[in-house]
């Protein structure tokens, strides 16, 4: 009986201090926010004004043409490559003329939401990566990232 009496006190006494360990838990009204002024929503794309999309684009074309001539979505990384059957060559850094179809790509579906003679702005930049896609179809540009699709014609109203 002793034996069994100094068990279950010595079970009683272990249960007692596991059950008693409390952690210290901070109230929030202590709690500081160092970042509470920066910005929180990040789930919004970043688009360039025209001007600052302007100064970055390696080459930048005006055109009321623009197809998809190829597209690799659902396999991977979706890649479109575009045809821009016809248009004026407003900036270019390296390429003083280029000859139509001039084919580009673009990591995103680009909507260009325009009547039938309307004319949008193409900003594009050096191919990045791509080798085997660049030799094969002979693209040299790619759309701008964060670029915007900019109608001409916006300007004149």
């Amino acid at each position: 009986m002793k034996i069994f009496t100094f068990y279950i006190l010595l079970a009683f006494l272990f249960f007692s201090v596991l059950s008693c360990e409390k952690e210290y838990q901070r109230p929030r009204k202590y709690e500081i926010d160092l970042f509470k002024n920066e910005k929180k929503d990040t789930a919004q794309a970043y688009i360039m004004s025209e001007d600052e999309a302007y100064g970055i684009s390696d080459m930048v074309v005006a055109s009321s043409d623009i197809s998809v001539s190829d597209s690799s979505l659902g396999r991977g990384k979706p890649i479109y490559i575009y045809s821009i059957n016809s248009g004026d060559l407003l900036f270019s850094k390296r390429d003083s003329v280029i000859s139509y179809p001039y084919h580009f790509l673009s990591n995103q579906k680009l909507n260009f939401k325009k009547e039938k003679n309307d004319s949008v702005y193409v900003f594009l930049e050096k191919l990045k990566g791509y080798k085997t896609i660049a030799e094969m179809k002979n693209i040299k540009y790619q759309w701008l990232k964060g670029a915007p699709v900019y109608l001409l014609d916006n300007e004149k109203k």
